[in-house]
């Protein structure tokens, strides 16, 4: 959380985690192509030549008021792949809120619990209570006929109770879900700092 006094303004950060695939940066684009233009932000993008994002996808809205102070939200999503762990430490650094994108395919939820505690790991390593820093997960993928349960899955990854949406991000299905139950969080928690 970062206040500009001068303009009024509370920039909060809300970072999409989750291994590669699971949907990050399609959370991203969805909210991005059906949001006003008028309250949010030009969506950047890094990336490969493979066409995945190496570093960060980035989007800011900006809505209603906190404490008299016009808040943006900063939504980035940190690259999934194994070799960029620097890059998602620089990109979780600062995080006031995660949403943890699982990948719901049965194969992949080796790939979620190794990127969870390696976010876990990050926090602490930041200062950050894992257990206390707002979190949504949402279990992306949902359409595949290879899905995990979602009560197993809400086990495995969702961490002291956070709330779980079932999502499909390509189709836009829980993507809004997921964003406005991680601002209610993030500004729930602004507000009990400012």
């Amino acid at each position: 959380m970062f206040i500009n006094w001068k303009h009024r303004e509370i920039n909060l950060k809300i970072v999409y985690y989750g291994p590669a695939l699971s949907g990050k940066t399609t959370n991203l684009q969805y909210i991005h192509a059906k949001t006003n233009p008028n309250i949010r932000g030009d969506l950047v993008s890094l990336k490969t030549r493979g066409d995945r994002t190496i570093y960060f996808d980035f989007l800011q809205l900006e809505l209603g008021q906190i404490a008299g102070l016009k808040p943006r939200f900063n939504l980035y999503t940190v690259p999934g792949q194994v070799y960029y762990v620097g890059s998602r430490k620089l990109v979780l650094q600062g995080a006031d809120g995660v949403v943890f994108v699982a990948d719901s395919q049965w194969n992949r939820m080796q790939a979620n619990t190794e990127m969870i505690r390696n976010m876990e790991h990050d926090l602490r390593e930041m200062g950050h209570n894992p257990h206390t820093i707002p979190l949504v997960l949402q279990c992306n993928k949902r359409d595949l006929p290879d899905a995990a349960p979602v009560p197993l899955m809400r086990q495995q990854f969702g961490r002291n109770g956070a709330p779980c949406f079932e999502s499909i991000a390509t189709q836009g299905n829980g993507v809004f879900d997921t964003l406005k139950a991680i601002i209610n969080l993030v500004v729930n928690q602004a507000q009990q700092r400012i």
